[in-house]
């Protein structure tokens, strides 16, 4: 029996890390005792977007196999590094990679400075990536941020996902492609939450034609004045 109980334990535990791993601890918890999950309002989040440069005509020269290989390489080498920062993972749609600060749980003003070191990790780990089948090959990000409120909450029965929703998300969207090759954009509303430490090297990009938005003053990211990681 003591053996039976061990095993159904260590079950149990492995069920709930991979549902840790597709949802909020905080949202699994409540799921988990049948509750309804309500969805929040969060005054000010920053949020993540990046995508591969030229992902599409790399993937047309790929077998299937060798594209999920290299996404595999890729989102295990960004997994293992987004650990280091107070930044819960959205979701990966193709070669899209989503992550925001903020929320679920609430950390003050310190999610604009948390994305931007991560955003600058990434960009610098991205061109250690080995593609098995390029091996002279390396991938270029592309990367954007914007930081606003948001609205957050899960979606679906059969398949939760915590889902955010709101213009903060598509403007976020909007800085990641209209960026360019190995540079992190930002917009305003980040950039001056940024300035308030001064740890940042930031370069003014200057007004951009945003679809949706009209013109926006946008700026680069360039690097952390503390930090050796620099794009």
């Amino acid at each position: 029996i003591k053996e039976k109980t061990e095993d159904l334990k260590r079950e149990r535990q492995l069920a709930e890390d991979l549902l840790h791993q597709m949802l909020p601890k905080s949202v699994a918890k409540q799921l988990r005792k049948c509750q309804k999950v309500e969805a929040e309002n969060y005054d000010q989040v920053t949020v993540f977007f990046s995508d591969i440069v030229g992902f599409t005509s790399i993937a047309a020269s790929c077998t299937p196999l060798q594209v999920v290989e290299m996404l595999n390489n890729l989102y295990v080498c960004f997994d293992s590094r987004i650990e280091s920062y107070d930044v819960y993972k959205v979701e990966t749609i193709g070669d899209a990679y989503m992550v925001v600060s903020g929320l679920p749980e609430r950390n003050g003003t310190k999610h604009a400075d948390e994305i931007a070191k991560m955003s600058l990790d990434l960009v610098a780990a991205v061109r250690q990536v080995v593609i098995p089948h390029m091996p002279t090959g390396r991938l270029q990000l592309r990367a954007g941020m914007h930081t606003g409120p948001c609205v957050a909450g899960v979606v679906g029965y059969k398949m939760p996902r915590y889902c955010l929703f709101g213009d903060t998300v598509n403007t976020a969207s909007r800085m990641e492609s209209t960026s360019l090759p190995q540079k992190i954009h930002l917009s305003s509303a980040t950039y001056d939450a940024l300035l308030t430490d001064d740890a940042y090297e930031i370069e003014l990009r200057g007004e951009i034609e945003v679809k949706g938005k009209g013109k926006m003053k946008t700026y680069w990211l360039l690097g952390n004045k503390n930090y050796s990681v620099k794009n």
